[in-house]
């Protein structure tokens, strides 16, 4: 994204998601900010996968809506959890990757040597060099997810939304795996992740989504993960019914 320009800013205008009338996400608005990196984190439950995809326009929203200051979610990269893929599907790493291409390719258009090259040099960017003939069912889950990153840095994107990108993956992979998610971030890209090591979340990420279904706190990270605001959450997600009705709360 050498010179290009910064990516929207994403909007939240008292978004509402729900599942089958019960709500995932409560009235919620805020910003992530052109080129910032956020993570996401809350209880089990709070609305963090519900979120991402809401702002990916996989859920339409109850109530409220998602926008990009003008823009359109074209050029927005998602990295979904390992769990919702079938590993068992036959399919190369190179294959995999060059879905990346997507975009601009589409259908019917073939891949072109420079983009051959391409897919090559994203897999040694995460380590993965010699894999491209690999099946995807013979990977570890840490060489998979790092295939997923590099599928996602194939697609260029302004906006990338990351979620549980760590998850069951050993450090070393984390590690080299965080390296990429700084290298989008000094490239201005703006960068979502939802995530659930605090820890990880202080070293790594400069804002933070604290969500229990509502908003408990956004904002710089230190300020966010206070030990009242974790409290709070935690007092919130106890106090869930399951069996609610949508809300109607008025914005």
């Amino acid at each position: 994204m050498s010179g290009a320009p910064l990516p929207p800013a994403i909007l939240l205008n008292n978004l509402t998601v729900a599942y089958r009338g019960h709500p995932a996400v409560h009235h919620l608005s805020g910003e992530f900010a052109p080129g910032s990196l956020t993570a996401i984190v809350g209880p089990n439950g709070a609305g963090k996968t519900s979120l991402l995809a809401a702002i990916m326009g996989r859920i339409r929203p109850a109530e409220g809506k998602v926008s990009f200051d003008g823009a359109s979610r074209d050029h927005v990269a998602w990295l979904p959890q390992q769990a919702e893929i079938d590993r068992s599907f036959p399919i190369r790493v190179f294959d995999l990757v060059a879905l990346g291409h997507w975009e601009r390719l589409g259908c019917f258009r073939g891949i072109a040597a420079r983009q051959r090259d391409a897919v090559g040099d994203a897999l040694e960017a995460v380590g993965l060099g010699g894999f491209q003939r690999r099946s995807i069912a013979e990977l570890s889950a840490g060489q998979f997810q790092r295939v997923l990153f590099a599928r996602v840095l194939l697609q260029d994107a302004p906006v990338i939304l990351l979620d549980e990108p760590f998850n069951a993956i050993d450090a070393r992979t984390t590690a080299d795996l965080l390296a990429v998610v700084a290298r989008w971030h000094a490239e201005a890209r703006t960068v979502i992740a939802v995530l659930h090591d605090l820890e990880q979340v202080r070293l790594n990420f400069d804002r933070t989504l604290l969500m229990a279904r509502r908003c408990v706190a956004w904002g710089p990270t230190a300020e966010v993960l206070h030990a009242e605001n974790l409290f709070r959450a935690r007092q919130m997600a106890e106090a869930w019914d399951e069996d609610a009705t949508a809300c109607r709360e008025a914005a």
